[in-house]
């Protein structure tokens, strides 16, 4: 079902709504398991089991270059917000910085017992976030590679790792079933988001920072109210696990990717 569901999209979907693009593909020798866009749309970075992420022109597909050096899977991409580095989350226990010119590494944030497996900037790019199987986030300096604090609290991996649109809060989705809000500049946890019957997959907050979604393995999406932790509503419709949300730029819509091979909006 998935593959026909994919040749689908492929195939009718861009003549449909984008009848002048052109669609592309971009090719690992494994499976791929994170993209992410630069900043400024002009790239795209992709990261997979075969122990690397690559860097792609979308406006021609070219591949730009490899970042080889990790001795596992890349389970994590993220730019960023200027565009200059490149941050890749490793099933090697750790996460590596790279200059995006060059493909040079920067440098290597070592400090997690078990896998890495989401990596994330903060909005002025001063630091980087990580969050691993061995139940902890942590808060890294990009300048130095200087782990600055951890944050400890989850009982189960930690999944997901996402910054506020400020930079104050970071919120981390986990295997225990529950979110968390932690506040950076102490590693104080705010609040827990409870209510899924599932593992967590996915944490983003929404533009102007008031709510935040997650996606679960209960096969639903929630929305939450930051400021109190109570769950707005929940989105149901899908027939598996719900692997990703993220919000529309002006915040009026939430999607979602599920295991049942459908997005929502």
């Amino acid at each position: 079902m998935c593959k026909k569901l994919w040749l689908i999209l492929i195939l009718i979907i861009p003549r449909i709504l984008f009848p002048q693009e052109e669609i592309r593909t971009f090719g690992h020798n494994s499976e791929v398991n994170s993209v992410a866009f630069s900043p400024d749309g002009r790239y795209l970075a992709t990261g997979a089991r075969d122990k690397t992420a690559k860097l792609w022109e979308v406006s021609t597909g070219g591949e730009i270059r490899t970042f080889t050096g990790h001795s596992s899977w890349v389970h994590s991409v993220a730019f960023s917000p200027d565009g200059k580095y490149l941050a890749t989350g490793s099933l090697d226990n750790t996460a590596k910085l790279w200059e995006v010119a060059t493909g040079k590494e920067i440098r290597i944030f070592r400090g997690h017992n078990d896998d890495v497996w989401s990596v994330a900037f903060s909005p002025e790019g001063k630091y980087i976030a990580t969050g691993s199987n061995d139940k902890t986030a942590k808060l890294w300096e990009v300048a130095t590679g200087k782990e600055i604090r951890t944050f400890r609290g989850h009982n189960h991996w930690v999944s997901s790792v996402t910054f506020s649109p400020d930079g104050k809060y970071l919120a981390t989705g986990s295997l225990d079933n529950t979110a968390k809000l932690w506040e950076v500049a102490t590693g104080k946890e705010i609040r827990i988001f409870l209510g899924h019957n599932n593992y967590i997959l996915s944490v983003t907050f929404s533009p102007d920072g008031k709510y935040l979604a997650t996606g679960s393995n209960d096969k639903t999406a929630k929305l939450w109210e930051v400021a109190t932790g109570r769950e707005i509503r929940t989105f149901r419709g899908h027939n598996d696990w719900v692997y990703s949300v993220a919000f529309s730029p002006d915040g009026k819509y939430l999607t979602t990717g599920s295991k049942d091979c459908t997005a929502k909006l």
